[in-house]
Order: C-alpha cells, then structure tokens, then sequence
C-alpha cells in the first residue's frame, strides 16, 4: 500500500499527465477501433460533439474487462498522447494491487468523450446496447465497474445500485461474476479511499486468478 506521504503526492499532483513526463510503467493502453456501425452512431447528441467513437483499450483478448462511465482525454490540445487523472490513478491502483495491465481491457459505458453538457440519461440510454453487444462478444470471465453511474447501468433492477452498498461482493451480469469500486476520480479527489480502492483490485485479482485456474481445469 502507499503510505499517506505518497496518496497526498497523489492528490497534489495535476489533473493528467504529459506522457513525456509519464513515470514508471503507467502509459496509454493500447486503443481498439470500435466497429465500422458504431462508428457512425448517431443515437444521442454527444455524436456531434465526439472526435471519434472510443471503443475500448488495452489487451482485446483479455478475459478480465473493467468498465469506465465515458472515456478521458487520450490526447492534448495540440495533439501529444495525454495520460488523464483517470487512467493514472487507475494504473496505479493496479500496480499496488499487483494486477498486471497487461491482462486487461478497459471499456466504457458512453463510447463518446463528452466536452460540454449533455443530457447524461439519455446518452446513457442510448448507449447501453453498444456496452451489452461488446460484452457478449467478448464474453469475459470476470467484469469490474467503476463509480456509480456503471454500477446503475449494470443493475438497474437494485433499489439501491451504488457502490458502497455494491463493492465487497460479488454480484452476476449474464452469468459472468461483476465486481465495483470507486472511481478513480473519486479516489484522486479523496485520497482516504486509495486503501479501499487498492483492497477492491487485490480482491478482483484473486478472482480473475481463480476463474483462471477453474477454466484451465474444465479444460
């Protein structure tokens, strides 16, 4: 775990990185091109203020796919790749938790990148069936969410789909076993909650090992 000297270091640092400054391991992960439909979605307003669409990133074939709300910054203004506050903290959740990047894939619930208001459920709305398809393809052994809204998406049917109330247990989405946490802004705005972000992603490894292990002897 880091101590409190290194979470206040994470607290004061800048909202994103320069990657030309990027320390250690953390990195951009490796993006993958949404499908050419998708591309060319239109289902909400945020179509007309997106870049591109934002499929997902990191290992495509990984079996351990973890779920953001809407995708950061991959870029700055004048177009360097970019590191943004939410996938540094989440890079380094990873590394004290010991879960290697390099067997996971991160997706997101809106597959556009906001950059001004819009209204949030009904591009959530319209969204969802572009997460559910990808998820089916990919058919992972384990999901992990990310923060409130993912929670609520996942499991609209619970009275109360929150992460405090989520996290510590494991719950199912078509029969593959869902894991929450916080989201890494959350934890980057309140450093008090890195020990229990760290404890959820130790508590997903575990899991992701076991799966392993039990797919390797059913084979």
């Amino acid at each position: 775990m880091e101590s409190n000297g290194a979470l206040w270091t994470l607290m004061e640092q800048p909202e994103g990185t320069d990657m030309t400054s990027n320390e250690g391991s953390f990195g951009l992960f490796t993006e993958e091109a949404a499908p050419l439909d998708v591309q060319a979605c239109d289902r909400c307003e945020l179509s007309g203020q997106r870049t591109r669409v934002i499929w997902g990133e990191g290992n495509s074939n990984a079996r351990l796919v973890m779920i953001l709300d809407n995708p950061g910054a991959r870029e700055d203004r004048l177009g360097n790749p970019f590191l943004c506050s939410t996938r540094e903290t989440l890079q380094r959740g990873m590394r004290e938790a010991g879960l290697d990047r390099n067997l996971v894939y991160v997706t997101f619930l809106l597959k556009c990148r906001p950059i001004r208001a819009y209204n949030k459920p009904a591009a959530r709305e319209a969204c969802l069936p572009h997460l559910q398809a990808q998820l089916l393809e990919k058919r992972p052994l384990v999901l992990f969410g990310f923060g409130n809204v993912v929670a609520e998406a996942l499991f609209p049917w619970k009275e109360n789909a929150s992460v405090k109330e989520l996290r510590r247990d494991w719950h199912e989405w078509q029969g593959i076993p869902v894991g929450l946490t916080y989201h890494p802004l959350a934890v980057k705005r309140r450093p008090n909650l890195m020990n229990i972000f760290v404890e959820d992603l130790v508590s997903l490894n575990n899991k992701f090992a076991a799966c392993l292990s039990r797919q390797s002897n059913n084979q």
